[in-house]
C-alpha cells in the first residue's frame, strides 16, 4: 500500500497549470554504511495526476494498492536539501501498481516521456 501524503503544483511548456500526487511507500529497514546501524525510512514517488487543487487536498490520507520501487534511469545531478552538494545520481523511485511489474514501469517510462527532474 501506499498514501498520499502531499501535491505540488507545476506548470507545462504551454503554460497550463497541473498537480501531481506525492506517494510515499512502506517502511523499510535500511542499514547504515557508517554506523552498521539499521534505521527505518520509507522512499516517496511523485504521479502526476488530472486533479484540480481542491481534489488534491482531499486526497492527502488516502491508501491505495501499489508500492514505490527503485528502477535505474539516466544518471542526473541532484542537490542535496540538507547541505546543497551536487551529487549525481542513476536512480529514482516510482509508483508501481499492484498489478504492474517493476520491467513494464522501467519500460513505460522510457517509451511515454522523456526523464525530468
Amino acid at each position: 500500500m501506499v498514501k498520499i501524503i502531499d501535491y505540488k503544483q507545476h506548470e507545462n511548456a504551454a503554460g497550463k497549470t497541473f498537480f501531481s500526487l506525492i506517494l510515499q511507500g512502506g517502511i523499510s529497514m535500511v542499514q547504515s554504511q557508517e554506523t552498521g546501524m539499521y534505521y527505518a525510512t520509507t522512499h516517496n514517488a511523485s504521479v502526476t495526476s488530472t486533479f484540480d487543487e481542491k481534489t488534491c487536498q482531499s486526497l492527502i490520507g488516502h491508501e491505495m494498492p501499489g508500492k514505490v520501487v527503485k528502477v535505474k534511469c539516466e544518471p542526473y545531478e541532484y542537490a542535496l536539501p540538507t547541505t546543497g552538494e551536487l551529487v549525481t545520481l542513476n536512480s529514482r523511485w516510482v509508483y508501481m501498481p499492484e498489478e504492474a511489474t517493476e520491467e513494464q514501469i522501467v519500460f513505460e517510462e522510457k517509451v511515454e516521456r522523456p526523464l525530468a527532474f
